[in-house]
């Protein structure tokens, strides 16, 4: 295996499958099931998830909603989006623990580094959930937070394209593949793969990033075992 500890960003939006709104069951078991897949072969796996397919701080702010007020929203959103992928992974037969940044103590850990890093050792997943537990700050920027903070290999992060393109290839169809890009070359080129400020702390711990089809059957496992899929960032 490339990596041994993984911290898988997933967004709320790929939870909604073919839906408008909300979590498709079959998504669900499909990620289930290719998470599984890497944890058989002793892969130490935590994952973060976003809530936009239940609401989004920022949207909401936009029609009338305090923003402080929306972004905690957006957290509980994210914290039944991983409470969906807990009963999806122990369907699968998998131990799993879900931690958050916000106390929620009836339904789930706070988190605690050393605490997840242990069920990480014993082999369990951890979700993380809660964002970061501040306003104004993304899925994203806590994807990175708590890679660094359990010490993860790498950030993978599964999206519905297979990688990053030097234009959007839903609207470019000349646009070209990276297979491996530094974090300056993001930057020049102006390419979106995190917010800023989720991606210059990535950039500033070295924690390489992967962007890859999470949709396609198999291609986590391909990522994990070191196939050219997706794109790697890294320095």
């Amino acid at each position: 295996m490339r990596y041994q500890r993984i911290l898988l960003k997933l967004s709320g939006e790929a939870l909604m499958g073919n839906q408008q709104y909300g979590i498709d069951p079959d998504r669900l078991k499909e990620y289930a099931e290719e998470i599984k897949a890497v944890v058989d072969k002793g892969v130490e796996v935590a994952i973060v998830i976003g809530g936009g397919n239940i609401f989004r701080g920022l949207s909401g702010s936009s029609k009338g909603v305090d923003r402080v007020q929306g972004d905690h929203m957006g957290m509980l959103a994210t914290v039944i989006n991983a409470l969906a992928l807990q009963s999806s992974l122990e369907n699968e037969g998998i131990e799993t623990r879900v931690q958050t940044a916000i106390k929620i103590d009836e339904v789930a850990e706070p988190f605690i580094r050393r605490r997840a890093m242990r069920h990480l050792e014993k082999g369990r997943v951890v979700i993380f959930g809660g964002g970061t537990g501040n306003p104004y700050f993304t899925t994203d920027s806590a994807a990175v937070l708590r890679a660094i903070e359990i010490k993860a290999d790498v950030i993978l992060k599964g999206t519905r394209v297979d990688g990053i393109y030097s234009a959007d290839p839903e609207k470019d169809e000349n646009a070209t593949r990276y297979n491996e890009i530094t974090f300056e070359d993001v930057l020049r080129k102006g390419l979106k793969v995190m917010d800023t400020t989720a991606f210059t702390l990535s950039q500033e711990n070295e924690l390489p990033i992967v962007v890859f089809d999470m949709n396609k059957e198999g291609n986590l496992m391909k990522v994990v075992t070191g196939e050219d899929v997706g794109t790697v960032v890294n320095l």
